[in-house]
C-alpha cells in the first residue's frame, strides 16, 4: 500500500509546462486541462505570457532563455499552406516547411539543451499524413514528417527526454474548413485534449497519438 501511496504522489507532481499555441483552437483546451494542476506558461505569436515565432531560430532561442528550464513542452501551433498543387509554388510550400514543420523541429533542436531530465516535448502533426484531401498536399507532406521526426527523434534523445505527436482529424470548432473534408466526422475537443494529456502526464515516448 506504501508503494502505491508513493506512485500516485509521483504522477501528481506538479510541472512547468510551455504550450505554444495556448489561446489556440485546440490550444486552449489543453491549456485550461493543464493549468490546474501545473505551472502553465502560455505562448504565441501575439499573444500569451511570452510571444515566439516559430519560424524564427532567433525568436525560440530568446523564447528558451526567458522561460529557463522546463518539464514539458507543448505546440499546438504552426501554419500550412492550403491550395491546389497545380498553381503551388516553392514560396507557397515553404510556409508549411518553415513554420509547421521546421518550426516544431526546432523547438527540440533547440530546447533539447533546456529541458529538465525525464521531461517531454509533445508536437501536433494531422490526419492528413495518411488521409489526405484536395488542396491538403502541404499539409500532407508536413504532417507525415513531422511524425516521421519524431520517431526518429526518440531514440536519440538523452536524459529520459520523451517526444510524441498528436494527431488529430478536423475538430468540431472548426467549421469553416469542414467543406474541405468531405466524409470526414469532426473530433471532439474532449478526445484531442485527453492525447495532448496522454502525451504530456503519460509515459510514453515515440508515439504519434491519433484522433479520428
Amino acid at each position: 500500500m506504501p508503494k502505491v501511496k508513493l506512485w500516485i504522489s509521483i504522477a501528481q507532481k506538479s510541472m512547468k509546462i510551455l504550450i505554444i499555441g495556448a489561446t489556440g483552437t485546440i490550444g486552449k483546451h489543453v491549456t485550461a486541462a493543464l493549468q490546474k494542476d501545473h505551472e502553465v506558461i502560455k505562448a504565441g505569436s501575439k499573444s500569451g505570457d511570452i510571444q515566439v515565432d516559430i519560424s524564427s531560430l532567433e525568436s525560440i532561442e530568446n523564447f528558451y532563455k526567458q522561460c529557463g528550464k522546463f518539464d514539458a513542452l507543448l505546440c499546438a501551433s504552426g501554419d500550412g499552406q492550403f491550395g491546389p498543387l497545380a498553381s503551388m509554388k516553392d514560396a507557397d510550400f515553404r510556409v508549411g516547411v518553415n513554420s509547421k514543420l521546421m518550426g516544431q523541429v526546432n523547438l527540440v533542436l533547440i530546447g533539447q539543451h533546456y529541458i529538465n531530465s525525464k521531461g517531454s516535448f509533445t508536437l501536433t502533426s494531422g490526419a492528413l499524413a495518411e488521409d489526405p484531401i484536395i488542396m491538403g498536399v502541404n499539409l500532407s507532406t508536413m504532417n507525415g514528417a513531422i511524425n516521421g521526426f519524431v520517431k526518429g527523434a526518440a531514440i536519440e534523445l538523452e536524459n529520459g527526454v520523451r517526444i510524441n505527436a498528436v494527431g488529430p482529424d478536423i475538430v468540431e470548432e472548426s467549421p469553416g474548413y469542414f467543406s474541405y473534408f468531405p466524409g470526414h466526422i469532426p473530433v471532439t475537443m474532449s478526445r484531442v485534449t485527453q492525447a495532448y494529456i496522454k502525451s504530456v502526464l503519460g509515459g510514453q515516448t515515440g508515439q504519434i497519438y491519433k484522433v479520428l
